[in-house]
């Protein structure tokens, strides 16, 4: 990592693993990344929002969605860093990675009431992923937390 960039702070951040009554896992593909990659909803904390608050606010502006029922917080942070071409683009260059609290959330609505068409979409195409494939279609640099949550998760609902 080049110097300018080690002195950058996290980003705080949330995340949602949001299960069907299946179990499985709605991941969405990034419009600003159209590869085969996929992820769970997340976003940044606004000045003054505690995690709660700031995971069910960028759930709905993401997806639309409202309908769920909190399972768990997940204990403790995630961090993942940028990788080098991404570093001084993303976040407008402020930030050299995200610091996120993640919390574990039911859907229970109807599949037609997501809606990823929102007023500032970020994904092109949604789905429902069996738990063990979320490390198998997420972008490498993610690929730590993705893995750590799915262990997390499974202990969770097993």
């Amino acid at each position: 990592m080049e110097e300018k960039f080690k002195k950058l702070p996290l980003r705080s951040g949330v995340g949602i693993v949001v299960l069907n009554k299946k179990n499985q896992v709605f991941v969405g593909k990034r419009i600003d990344n159209p590869k085969n990659f996929w992820q769970m909803p997340q976003g940044g904390v606004d000045k003054g929002e505690d995690f709660l608050t700031a995971a069910y606010r960028e759930l709905e502006e993401e997806t639309s969605i409202k309908n769920v029922l909190l399972i768990k917080e997940i204990e403790g942070t995630l961090t993942y860093e940028l990788p080098e071409n991404l570093l001084g683009i993303i976040w407008k260059g402020k930030y050299k990675g995200q610091k996120q609290k993640w919390f574990l959330m039911r859907y229970l609505g109807e599949d037609n009431e997501i809606d990823i068409k929102t007023d500032k979409p970020e994904f092109l195409d949604w789905k429902w992923l069996n738990l063990d494939m979320l490390t198998e279609v997420v972008v490498d640099f993610k690929y730590n937390v993705y893995r750590e949550l799915k262990e997390k998760v499974k202990k969770i609902i097993n």
